[in-house]
């Protein structure tokens, strides 16, 4: 997959000092060192994959024109500047110790577009020659089921699936707190080495878990497979290449034990690898990375 098109910058301040939405980031262009841009990041700060002093690659959003009767003399009426021209999709992280860069997808909505790619040409051995598939899909089961999944579709066995997608963008070399890896050392690990985890992220409370929305599909997956036939699937999208495993991260153990739960109940796990180059293109890798 490609998105094109793509612009260097790095990341002088979040929240902008315009906008203070922690969702808009002051961005100075590689192209115009003298000049700061509005962009948007999706992922907040991504545990510093976003925030200030990381390099990023973003792409212009595009506007969308409204026509009106102006248009009849070939004018056309542009809708108002988005409050960020740019969106930050990918971020270049230096291993400094190792001096080794790597891509990261960190805007969630690539993970769903991989998705379709793989599902397109055949990459994910569990879900090889599906019949049909379309995307967000509203299941509604009174009392019990009401959240809207990535994909629904039906496989080649004619069994229905539900495809729920997470982005992973965050890993290093091993599973554990933020103070507590401060405390350790780990240059002796090789580049690769990783562990990808998920979810981490901005909690109020440290026993909140991360992702209330995470939390939910997979309790309801782990409910749907229980009670029907249709095969339920959760693909956690790794969008970099430095890693060698993939775990559900400590930090949120109700997330782990529902996880823990759904596979025990019969939910599938996908693990795809995704390789990001500076040019915006993508490069399906493995769907199978060992779960820790």
């Amino acid at each position: 997959m490609s998105v094109g098109n793509l612009i260097e910058g790095t990341i002088v301040k979040r929240p902008s000092k315009i906008i203070k939405s922690p969702y808009v980031a002051d961005i100075i262009p590689i192209t115009k060192q003298n000049e700061e841009i509005l962009g948007h990041t999706a992922s907040l700060g991504c545990c510093g994959l976003a925030d200030v002093g990381a390099t990023i690659l973003m792409t212009k959003i595009q506007i969308k024109t409204k026509s009106k009767k102006q248009q009849q003399d070939n004018e056309t009426i542009t809708s108002e500047k988005p409050k960020c021209e740019y969106r930050v999709l990918l971020s270049c992280f230096i291993d400094k110790e190792r001096n080794q860069e790597t891509i990261v997808g960190i805007y969630p909505k690539l993970a769903e577009d991989l998705t379709v790619q793989a599902l397109k040409q055949n990459y994910l051995s569990q879900l090889q020659n599906v019949k049909s598939y379309k995307r967000e899909t509203v299941i509604y089961v009174k009392g019990k089921v009401d959240s809207r999944f990535d994909f629904t579709g039906i496989d080649e066995n004619g069994l229905p699936f539900i495809l729920e997608v997470k982005n992973v963008p965050l890993a290093d070399y091993e599973d554990v707190t933020a103070v507590e890896r401060k405390k350790r050392n780990y240059s002796d690990r090789e580049f690769g080495s990783k562990v990808a985890y998920f979810p981490d992220g901005y909690r109020k409370k440290k026993t909140d878990t991360v992702s209330p929305r995470a939390l939910k599909h997979i309790r309801e997956l782990t409910l749907i497979k229980k009670e029907s036939k249709t095969r339920c699937i959760m693909c956690y999208v790794i969008q970099r290449t430095d890693v060698d495993k993939f775990t559900i991260s400590v930090i949120d153990p109700e997330y782990r034990e529902a996880v823990k739960n759904a596979l025990e109940s019969g939910v599938e796990i996908i693990t795809m690898v995704v390789e990001w180059r500076r040019n915006g293109e993508a490069y399906f890798v493995r769907d199978d990375l060992p779960i820790v």
